[in-house]
């Protein structure tokens, strides 16, 4: 009897601390094939797009004679706690709605779509008419995805680098929480203003060949909250609303003894 009760409750401890199986990430992982290995491997490079602002540069053997392509760079003071803090910053180019910058000399140049490499081709080229082996450089300086939902610092983060997985966003925002559901992530999309919505697999190998794996400026990730944590929110809003009208009930119930009685003074 005792024996028995020993494996029992051992059975139980051992379940307790094993890891479920919906929170492991990457499941099956070890098991892949070379050739399902190989179908993971896919490029991205960023794209400008309508809204996006740029801050480019050019230069020269002899700097006098870019000047023109390069709008002075400019001071702003910001008030502090304390003190007034100057801080330089670089002209930025605003892509507008039909994919076009306004830069100096060139006029409008069409920019949508292309990739910061495929910019600095076109500029050099349009430059060199002008300044002989010119070297442009291009940034995209709003480079934003915003996590929310079922993660441990939600908010938006700002991208430096031509590149964001969607794991690179759930790792810089502290990782899923424990009622994350890991299965059904959703990443919201604004394609040339076209919404589109895709669902994400964190607990499949999958998601290394899935379109949306590398995520582009101003994509939103919502992590829903699992069953359990939908379950006890529910039963969390049904207590509060009984507690609320129970509450009511007796305070109406308050109020009609304190009048029966004032009336039969």
């Amino acid at each position: 009897m005792r024996l028995s009760l020993f494996t029992v409750l051992f059975a139980l401890l051992i379940t307790a601390c094993s890891v479920p199986k919906d929170v492991t990430y990457f499941q099956g992982i070890d098991e892949l094939t070379p050739q399902q290995i190989a179908a993971m491997y896919q490029t991205y490079v960023s794209k400008i797009a309508p809204d996006d602002l740029l801050t480019i540069t050019v230069t020269a053997w002899d700097p006098t004679i870019t000047t023109p392509f390069n709008p002075p760079v400019f001071t702003y003071a910001g008030e502090g706690e304390t003190s007034v803090v100057s801080s330089q910053q670089l002209h930025t180019y605003l892509v507008d709605k039909e994919g076009y910058i306004n830069f100096p000399v060139l006029g409008k140049v069409y920019v949508a779509g292309l990739s910061k490499q495929e910019l600095i081709k076109v500029l050099e080229k349009e430059i060199a008419v002008y300044v002989k082996d010119a070297l442009v450089n291009v940034q995209i300086v709003n480079y934003k995805v915003t996590v929310i939902g079922e993660i441990t610092r939600p908010g938006t983060l700002y991208i430096t680098n031509d590149r964001l997985s969607i794991l690179d966003a759930i790792g810089r925002s502290g990782d899923l929480t424990i009622n994350a559901n890991r299965t059904n992530i959703l990443v919201i999309r604004d394609n040339e203003g076209h919404k589109e919505f895709a669902r994400m697999d964190i607990t499949d190998p999958a998601i290394f060949t899935s379109p949306y794996y590398y995520l582009r400026q101003n994509d939103v990730v919502y992590i829903e909250p699992n069953k359990v944590k939908q379950k006890n929110s529910r039963y969390s809003q049904a207590q509060q609303y009984n507690v609320t009208v129970f509450s009511s009930i007796l305070s109406a119930i308050s109020v009609i003894t304190t009048v029966i009685l004032a009336l039969t003074k």
